[in-house]
């Protein structure tokens, strides 16, 4: 049994009667029905009605090297005829995750040399969480167990991960959040920046507000900072270029863990294998996942700075810790081949030399001067477009996200899955993506804002 078997209706009846969708209102969805996606090529997926899309989010900010690649389905598939299956408890290991984690250590930045697998990046982050706090008791510091988070930050929908992320609505729905994490502003200076205040200044007051938390709490309270290097689904926030200068130099200064969260930023988006490259950050933990099999297998790998995983191999006893499908030997093959696309293709080279620095010229030449537009902004291929309703005020619309899902509508109709967040359109292509298919998106993205300006107008 194929979907082939079944019209749209149909397979919209069998999703609304059995079928759950992440982040959903679930009663809406029921009305209008599913968008059935039943194939994909290079940038572009098809719907179960013939329309292509091309899709400036990758997926789900994962399918980096594109969609339809043959090496990684034959990886997937040589590695389930050899060994689909074993896990990493017991004493035991399978080859795959042992050379992936080989390979990560030889991309990663200094002094990051070993690796937590997991399925996702929200498990990765629970991971990260339960790794830093039992570092501190191995160190004899039971009571540094805060971690410092910040608003609208977004690292997983676990119950830690939604702790340890700044998204109000997903904290009033936990009705409880996991004890001792704290948020603080964010760098986001569209918003938050006073007027005048230079974005140097303002990159010092928002890394301020780190140490000032640190201080609060008392810094022999205080485990670790967690941050994505450019917040991604809180809106492609890109902070100042001092902004983790100041923040690594504060955490050093307290003797605070610096937890880097690349489940979005990690393998190449930025130009670099990794933003804390792009940055000059020196983490003590990175969560990666998403781009690491570019979506083509769920896995998530934590990587695990030297001091901390000193400590836990030199000091001993349990890390009462795991899943199932840790090192996942399918995963962990296609991961393999997954990376050697990226080199082979020179794929991260082509976005710190061309394709990231171009999206970064046409955004603003394309859409800068748009009557919805208050601001264009990208690092590597990470783009963000606030929508306002006046420019010079950068005033927003009303009711609070309704203009950007608007944009959003349009963008869709118009060939282009974008995503709206709150108020600000959001794209992160594959890093297969080209100046011609950057050309082409820009052209849907004006579309999609005529149009969107005509009904928001008014």
């Amino acid at each position: 049994m194929t979907y082939q078997n079944f019209s749209l209706a149909q397979l919209q009846a069998l999703d609304a009667a059995h079928h759950l969708h992440p982040f959903t209102d679930h009663k809406d969805l029921r009305g209008a029905g599913s968008r059935m996606i039943v194939r994909a090529d290079g940038p572009y997926v098809y719907d179960s009605e013939g329309h292509r899309i091309l899709d400036a989010m990758a997926g789900l900010w994962c399918v980096n090297v594109g969609y339809g690649r043959k090496e990684l389905a034959e990886a997937a598939y040589k590695q389930m005829l050899e060994l689909p299956y074993y896990n990493s408890f017991f004493r035991c290991s399978t080859p795959t995750p042992v050379l992936l984690a080989q390979k990560l250590a030889e991309i990663a930045p200094k002094s990051v040399n070993q690796v937590f697998y997991g399925s996702s990046g929200s498990e990765a982050n629970d991971t990260a969480l339960r790794l830093i706090r039992q570092f501190w008791v191995l160190e004899g510091k039971p009571e540094k167990n805060r971690v410092i988070s910040r608003k609208m930050a977004y690292h997983g929908s676990t119950i830690a991960g939604t702790s340890l992320g700044g998204m109000s609505g997903m904290h009033d729905q936990l009705h409880g959040a996991v004890p001792n994490i704290v948020h603080v502003m964010a760098p986001y200076a569209f918003e938050n920046a006073e007027p005048g205040e230079s974005e140097e200044a303002f990159g010092l007051r928002a890394a301020k507000a780190v140490e000032d938390a640190i201080l609060e709490a008392g810094a022999d309270k205080v485990a670790a900072f967690i941050g994505e290097p450019i917040m991604g689904a809180g809106g492609v926030k890109i902070p100042p270029r001092n902004y983790w200068a100041e923040i690594q130099r504060i955490c050093r200064k307290h003797d605070v863990l610096l937890m880097i969260d690349e489940v979005i930023t990690g393998y190449g988006r930025t130009g670099e294998w990794f933003a804390s490259q792009a940055y000059g950050i020196e983490p003590d933990t990175i969560t990666t996942a998403k781009a690491l099999t570019s979506g083509y297998q769920p896995l998530s790998a934590l990587l695990v700075g030297d001091r901390v995983a000193e400590t836990l191999t030199e000091k001993g006893g349990e890390f009462y810790h795991g899943y199932t499908y840790s090192g996942h030997p399918v995963a962990c093959a296609v991961a393999l081949a997954n990376l050697d696309i990226i080199e082979k293709e020179g794929l991260i080279d082509r976005v710190r030399e061309d394709t990231g620095p171009y999206l970064a010229k046409v955004l603003q030449e394309a859409l800068g001067d748009h009557p919805l537009v208050g601001e264009v902004r990208s690092f590597g291929l990470m783009g963000a477009i606030e929508i306002v309703a006046d420019k010079a005020s950068r005033q927003r619309f009303e009711p609070s996200g309704h203009a950007a899902v608007v944009v959003r509508d349009h963008a869709v109709v118009s060939g282009l899955m974008m995503r709206a967040t709150g108020d600000t359109m959001i794209m992160s292509p594959p890093l297969i993506w080209t100046r011609e298919t950057i050309d082409t998106a820009m052209e849907m993205i004006r579309t999609a804002l005529d149009k969107a300006a005509q009904d928001l107008l008014k």
